[in-house]
């Protein structure tokens, strides 16, 4: 790819995904702390507090898709709409071969994540189920929709998963261009598995009295669920189609948790 073109590719995802970090200004800091026990109120102002916190996911993103405009092409991985965006094509085209994968990856999902969660339920105690309920409903469904469906496929899928693909084609398979496919396995479980469990540091300080097995295993497992669905799609459909499938799993988990079957 020229460079011109990786340099729009970088803006047009970049954009994309600082659409996700910006929604995080709308969560209630306040609301949040106050469900963190032995956490006082910070002294610093919310609004500075906010501006400071999309610093560090700004730079995370960048980083992500800076390694997956540099590396995807290597390992066959795509973002073809927003390919076509960068090279001036036509983007509803590459579209619509991904969207009708991606909703009903994002159906099984949020299915799959549901069940999960009813199943949970059995073993984690009433204060937890309603803590991990407060939570939720702190976090805006635009944040959940922009951050979540965009925002996290550019870190998960784009940067580490592409990432993870390289590098075991680099070092295990030397002599030949295309990666076998069982890198593209193994990375789907591993990017899924690292996000499953970048949530336990969240859990551990929202739950610390209810810190255990079954919440440890909750958190991985409700967490990873979708990530096998959304890094198949990416391997096969293209970045888009698991950001389509990330956000019709928010709508179907909202929808969830409006009728009381999802926290």
């Amino acid at each position: 790819m020229e460079r011109h073109k990786k340099t729009r590719l970088f803006l047009v995802l970049f954009s994309l995904g600082f659409l996700g970090v910006a929604s995080l200004v709308l969560i209630d800091v306040s609301a949040i702390i106050a469900l963190i026990p032995g956490i006082d109120a910070p002294t610093m102002p919310p609004a500075l507090l906010k501006l400071l916190s999309l610093v560090q996911p700004s730079v995370i993103l960048a980083l992500a898709v800076v390694i997956g405009v540099a590396l995807a092409p290597r390992v066959g991985l795509s973002a073809p709409a927003a390919e076509a965006v960068a090279s001036g094509g036509d983007v509803f085209k590459p579209l619509k071969s991904q969207f009708a994968p991606g909703v009903l990856g994002g159906l099984a999902g949020g299915i799959c994540i549901v069940l999960i969660s009813l199943i949970s339920r059995q073993f984690l105690s009433a204060p937890v189920v309603d803590r991990i309920a407060k939570f939720s409903a702190v976090v805006p469904f635009p944040t959940r929709i922009l951050y979540g469906g965009i925002t996290e496929e550019l870190l998960l899928r784009w940067g580490f998963m592409t990432l993870i693909v390289w590098a075991a084609s680099r070092v295990l398979q030397k002599n030949q261009n295309h990666p076998r496919g069982g890198f593209f396995v193994g990375a789907i479980l591993v990017s899924s598995l690292v996000f499953g469990a970048g949530h336990l540091p969240v859990a551990y300080v929202l739950l610390p009295e209810f810190f255990n097995g079954a919440l440890v295993l909750f958190v991985i497992f409700a967490n990873s669920a979708f990530g096998l669905i959304a890094g198949y799609l990416y391997w096969k459909r293209g970045l888009e189609s698991a950001m389509i499938a990330h956000i019709f799993c928010h709508l179907l988990l909202a929808l969830a948790s409006w009728t009381g079957a999802y926290f």
